[in-house]
């Protein structure tokens, strides 16, 4: 029988949350520069190939097949950690997630495999994705993709400090234009959405109950 969140049927216009893990729970980022190679294999397959960005990396970075995941997908939110990765994508066409998973997920499988001259799949069986069913899951979803990172850092360390999460772009501290915060920032203060999503985000409370179903397995 499939594990939960394990079978795939996307809808247009759909929101999911997407996970996965190293397999037996390993890491899959065991330096910084593999955080940036996972980053950089998703910002080349949502963003046009002619977009500036991907051509001052050209030279340092493979190049791959287009496959216009950017008219097929929104990715809305991000976090890396040491074993797993969150990801929170909107879903423009049918298959839009299903190729955009397969065609990173590859390049990066790949890109370990090489670097680290190991065999075999690097991730915990296929990723996850469970459908958001409302607009109260959506932003919930988002702040648990960012609070993850808490258990990393040290007692003062900020949220939004660390790196390879979307929180900064959320508070206007970063911009990447594959990254697309307005729909979220949109539900916060027309005045002041970034500083009102950070108190959301920030403040210690517990989840809807309608929530759990919605997170890392």
């Amino acid at each position: 029988m499939p594990s939960k969140n394990s079978i795939k049927n996307f809808l247009e216009g759909g929101y999911y949350h997407i996970y996965n893990r190293g397999v037996a729970k390993q890491n899959i980022f065991p330096a910084e520069k593999d955080y940036k190679t996972f980053l950089y294999f998703l910002k080349e397959y949502l963003l046009p190939l002619e977009h500036q960005d991907l051509k001052n990396h050209k030279e340092t970075m493979p190049r791959r097949k287009p496959l216009n995941c950017n008219k097929q997908t929104q990715l809305l939110a991000y976090c890396l950690m040491p074993n797993h990765f969150h990801l929170l994508v909107k879903n423009l066409q049918e298959r839009g997630i299903e190729k955009l998973m397969r065609a990173f997920g590859t390049s990066y499988s790949g890109y370990f495999n090489r670097t680290y001259q190991r065999v075999g799949p690097l991730f915990q069986g296929r990723y996850k994705a469970v459908l958001i069913e409302s607009d109260e899951q959506l932003i919930y979803v988002s702040k648990y993709i960012h609070q993850n990172p808490k258990e990393l850092l040290t007692k003062d360390g900020p949220l939004y400090g660390y790196s390879y999460s979307s929180y900064p772009n959320y508070l206007g501290q970063r911009e990447q234009d594959w990254v697309h915060v307005a729909e979220i920032l949109s539900f916060f203060s027309q005045a002041f959405p970034q500083q009102k999503y950070r108190n959301f985000v920030e403040e210690l409370e517990e989840y809807p109950k309608d929530i759990a179903t919605l997170l890392l397995e």
